[in-house]
């Protein structure tokens, strides 16, 4: 090894040392390329030395787009057995409907590496400074703002750790030469190679020619992210309190509020409320779309604007960012009581405790269902009340929103029904006299 190879490692290990200075547990993105190789490498380096603890473990996201990913896989577990990391190979599909290959791809891999980050755990990916670049470049040619041109910053909050980025400020001729340096082998992916895909476009046909002309075009884009990513920081510390004052307690956000700033304060409003839920950032047009057709419709609509992941949603003059809401309408689910119930599409599960919403327990000749619709014309006689009321006006009354009147679980014996779960008891389920009583718990995820 040369001095200038030598250099180039204790550069490199320096890098990431000093982002893992204090230690920490660590789940490394392992794809098998020279970019996730190179950082493992690093890492596996830097925790056989005293100084720095580091406890690492590797996740391989197979998403079966390319007939060689099972030989991929194969390389990345005897490339781990010989680093002594544990590696878990995870099997993912990709649905691309609505969205392109690589974003469908992304945000199944994403999805994986979340679901498995312990809390306190930190999600280290490879990306480095070229990637950066290009992405400022894609963002650029989407015509984003100062949000999208901030690229991707070296330190993240991520599912329920953090995720980070060692590499970010390193260029790929640094990692293709320590690769080189430690005889390193890795794979290939060929759609890489694939011009139809605009990120390898960028990579190959056009950023080479920019670099020809002029050489540090790469650490301009970074500086220019950054300074971006500076303004927005700032941004959301100003815009903070004023946000926090607009939502309430479910995060909704208060649309009176919204009317009294100016156009450009409420789309950073809005920007930075679907931040705060982790959500996609919307395009202008989305959010143009957001406020006249869904904030400023009519009183009795019941408008919504349906987004990848998410929809936002309008009830009282508030907006509603929810995840996209399966039917379960015509569910019915038999239920004895003697163990929990888990409830379809996350709804959390049912059970019976020593406290909660107090009815009285089935006859022998009852049998029992948790139903999520009722007809809304359904009149229906609850405790503490004289006359009877038709089901929808209770919804009302009860401020339920018409998203979750069909997602509320209802108890049923036989075709009557007891109780709305959380929300009140009707008289035909009242605990009366020596009636054995139920306590209902509804544990929500």
């Amino acid at each position: 090894m040369t001095r200038n190879d030598t250099a180039n490692t204790e550069n490199l290990l320096k890098q990431i040392d000093s982002v893992f200075e204090n230690g920490a547990r660590l789940l490394v993105a392992f794809s098998g390329g020279v970019d996730s190789s190179v950082l493992l490498h690093a890492l596996v380096s830097l925790r056989s030395t005293s100084r720095i603890d580091i406890v690492l473990r590797a996740v391989y996201v197979h998403h079966g787009l390319s007939q060689n990913a099972d030989a991929w896989a194969l390389h990345c577990q005897a490339q781990c057995e010989q680093w002594g990391v544990p590696l878990e190979v995870v099997r993912v599909g990709v649905a691309a409907a609505g969205a392109s290959v690589e974003a469908a791809a992304r945000e199944a891999r994403y999805h994986a590496l979340s679901e498995r980050l312990l809390k306190g755990e930190v999600l280290v990916t490879a990306q480095h400074l070229d990637d950066q670049c290009e992405t400022f470049m894609l963002a650029l040619k989407r015509g984003s703002g100062p949000a999208g041109l901030s690229s991707m910053p070296e330190c993240m909050p991520f599912g329920k750790g953090t995720q980070v980025r060692p590499l970010l400020g390193v260029p790929r001729r640094d990692i293709e030469r320590y690769a080189a340096e430690h005889a390193l082998t890795w794979v290939e992916d060929e759609s890489n190679q694939d011009a139809r895909y605009d990120r390898n476009f960028l990579r190959r046909d056009v950023l080479p020619q920019i670099a020809g002309r002029w050489p540090h075009f790469t650490q301009a884009v970074a500086r220019s992210a950054a300074l971006c990513a500076e303004q927005e920081s700032l941004l959301d510390e100003l815009l903070a309190p004023q946000l926090a004052l607009l939502c309430d307690d479910n995060g909704a956000l208060d649309i009176d509020g919204l009317r009294t700033v100016s156009e450009p304060h409420r789309r950073a409003l809005l920007r930075r409320w679907f931040g705060l839920h982790g959500v996609t950032m919307p395009s202008r047009a989305q959010l143009e779309t957001l406020w006249l057709e869904v904030a400023q419709s009519q009183d009795d609509a019941q408008p919504q604007l349906q987004l990848l992941t998410h929809q936002v949603r309008r009830y009282r003059q508030r907006l509603y960012l929810l995840p996209i809401l399966k039917d379960v309408s015509a569910s019915v689910l038999e239920w004895d009581g003697q163990k929990a119930l888990n409830l379809p599409d996350g709804l959390g599960s049912l059970s019976l405790t020593s406290e909660g919403q107090a009815v009285r327990a089935p006859s022998d000749s009852e049998t029992v269902t948790i139903r999520f619709c009722a007809p809304g014309s359904l009149n229906v006689a609850i405790v503490g009340r004289q006359h009877s009321r038709a089901l929808k006006k209770l919804w009302q009354e009860f401020d339920v929103p018409p998203w979750l009147r069909q997602r509320t679980p209802m108890l049923f014996y036989n075709d009557i029904l007891v109780a709305a779960v959380g929300l009140f008891t009707t008289k035909e389920g009242e605990p009366l006299g020596t009636n054995t009583v139920w306590h209902l718990q509804h544990d929500k995820n």
